[in-house]
């Protein structure tokens, strides 16, 4: 039917949508792999998410959108989701890494699309299908086996190690309260309106902290260089901006679990931009992890195709 049709021509779109999330989202990490070895990690939180909400201000002031103002109960979902997506998040994710290294912590990451799943299903009595928990397994399993044979030996750490992976682990709950918690908002403020409040919040909480902290200083802002400024853009404008717009959208229009398995791409595309940017080596087991991965995602959001037909 033509509706049916069109509905299903509005999904590929959806997915090649979150696809480009998570290739954006790849390439942050060499960008900030670049970053982290001349800039403090929290001021360079702070000054990505900067750039990201002057980056989504000048948009709305270009496209003539105002700014909603949102009522009390939707303050309240907007200062939530600032906390934990922005604020939360990166304090747990820069802190982290100072107690194991980024391979370890993207493995703990890769366990996002079970945890938003599992949170889905208890959170909001969502009912996970047969395929989509298989398609769950098979993103973990791939973004596993793309992140060990990438770096085998991971997994040892310092004795400390433990701090880190808890930590790192608070990345993944923060980003499963930011993917569920705008589920409401998402309808009644809009991607755009959801995207830049939180935004707004999650960047004056880490400003504060990075002042209170005495990490923003002029020599630390004179240690930034034009190679660092266009790190520091891509984060703010594509890796936040941008790509949080369309991870919003994806939801809203697939839900909050079938687009959350993308986020396995992450490592997937992290490590085809280190091979292209930063000359490291691919190899077929690296292949074979990402195979994994694209059909738990094709599984995942298989289910729904026969239905709507």
């Amino acid at each position: 039917m033509p509706g049916s049709t069109f509905v299903l021509a509005g999904d590929r779109l959806t997915y090649a949508k979150l696809a480009a999330v998570t290739m954006i989202w790849g390439g942050t990490f060499v960008a900030g792999r670049f970053l982290a070895a001349d800039l403090d990690p929290l001021l360079t939180a702070s000054l990505r998410f900067i750039l990201a909400s002057l980056a989504l201000l000048l948009f709305m002031a270009f496209a003539r959108i105002p700014l909603a103002c949102p009522t009390p109960a939707q303050m309240a979902r907007l200062v939530l989701l600032g906390f934990f997506g922005i604020f939360f998040y990166n304090l747990c994710f820069f802190y982290g890494l100072h107690f194991i290294n980024a391979s370890r912590a993207s493995l703990i990451v890769a366990l996002n699309p079970a945890v938003i799943g599992l949170a889905s299903c208890w959170w909001f009595k969502e009912r996970l299908g047969r395929s989509q928990v298989l398609g769950i397994v098979l993103c973990l399993g791939g973004a596993a086996w793309v992140i060990v044979s990438r770096n085998p030996l991971l997994l040892q750490g310092r004795a400390d190690a433990w701090i880190g992976d808890l930590l790192i682990f608070g990345c993944v709950l923060s980003w499963g309260v930011y993917s569920l918690g705008s589920r409401t908002l998402n309808h009644s403020l809009g991607p755009l309106q959801t995207v830049t409040w939180s935004v707004l919040l999650g960047t004056l909480m880490l400003c504060l902290t990075t002042l209170v902290s005495g990490r923003l200083t002029v020599q630390a802002l004179d240690a930034i260089h034009w190679p660092h400024l266009l790190g520091l853009l891509y984060l703010g404008v594509l890796g936040s901006a941008l790509a949080y717009i369309g991870y919003y959208d994806g939801i809203r229009r697939i839900g909050a679990t079938r687009a959350g398995v993308f986020i396995a791409l992450n490592p997937l595309t992290a490590v085809v931009c280190g091979a292209l940017l930063l000359d490291e080596q691919l190899s077929t087991a690296m292949f074979f992890g990402g195979a994994l991965i694209l059909l738990g995602i094709y599984l995942c959001n298989k289910p729904l195709a026969p239905a709507r037909a």
